[in-house]
C-alpha cells in the first residue's frame, strides 16, 4: 500500500508583530515618547484650585481695607469742606463788621454837623469838610485811596472820561476837571475817576 507524502508545515502569516514580541536583537524595546502638551494635575484642573484660600481671604481683606479708607477719606472731605465754607461766611461777617465800624465815627461828626446848621454856615462847610476828609481817610485804611488829581495825563485804568475841552493851552490828553473822585488801585478799585480832559489833535 502506497504511502502519502507528509504535508509540509504552514508559514506563519506575514504581518506585524504581537506587542508582547522579543525585539530583534540589537535594537531597544520602543519606549512612548513624552507628551507635546503638558498634562494638568488633578488639583489643577479644578476651578478652586488657582488661587489657595488663603491669598483669597488676603485679597479679600485688602479690598474691604481699601474701601474703608475711601469712605473715611469721602467723609473727610466733607467735613472739610463744611468747615471752610462756615470760616468762609464768618470771616465775611468779621470783615463787614470791622468796615462798618469805621464809618461809625463819620456818621457821629455828620450828627454833630447837622446839629449846628442854625450857626454859622462857613462853620458848618468847614465841618462838613472835615467829616469829608475824615470818610476819605477810613477808605484809605481799607485800601482804597482817593484819586482827584488834575494836571495829570490821561490814564484809563483809573479815568473815565465823560467830556473833553478844546484848550491849546493844555497838552492833549491831560485832565482838566475831575468830576468825581475815584478810589482803589488795580485790583483794589472800586471806581474809576470821572474826568474831563483836554482834546487830542
Amino acid at each position: 500500500m502506497t504511502r502519502l507524502p507528509e504535508e509540509p508545515e504552514r508559514a506563519a502569516p506575514a504581518g506585524p508583530a504581537p506587542k508582547d514580541s522579543v525585539s530583534p536583537p540589537g535594537e531597544e524595546p520602543h519606549q512612548p515618547g513624552p507628551p507635546l502638551w503638558p498634562q494638568a494635575t488633578a488639583d489643577e484642573a479644578r476651578p478652586d484650585a488657582a488661587v489657595p484660600a488663603s491669598a483669597a481671604d488676603e485679597h479679600a481683606a485688602a479690598v474691604r481695607e481699601l474701601e474703608d479708607r475711601w469712605r473715611r477719606a469721602l467723609a473727610d472731605l466733607d467735613n472739610l469742606r463744611k468747615r471752610h465754607a462756615r470760616e468762609l461766611e464768618r470771616e465775611r461777617m468779621v470783615e463787614r463788621s470791622r468796615t462798618a465800624a469805621a464809618f461809625l465815627p463819620v456818621l457821629d461828626n455828620l450828627e454833630l454837623a447837622l446839629s449846628h446848621a442854625d450857626a454859622d454856615s462857613g462853620a458848618v462847610v468847614e465841618g462838613v469838610r472835615a467829616v469829608r476828609d475824615q470818610a476819605v481817610g477810613v477808605l484809605e485804611q481799607l485800601g482804597y485811596p482817593r484819586h482827584a488829581e488834575t494836571g495829570v495825563a490821561f490814564d484809563p485804568a483809573h479815568h473815565e472820561v465823560v467830556s473833553v475841552v478844546d484848550d491849546p493851552d493844555i497838552e492833549p490828553g491831560t485832565v482838566v476837571q475831575v468830576l468825581r473822585p475815584g478810589y482803589g488801585d488795580g485790583d483794589r478799585q472800586l471806581r474809576p475817576a470821572t474826568v474831563t480832559v483836554a482834546k487830542r489833535e
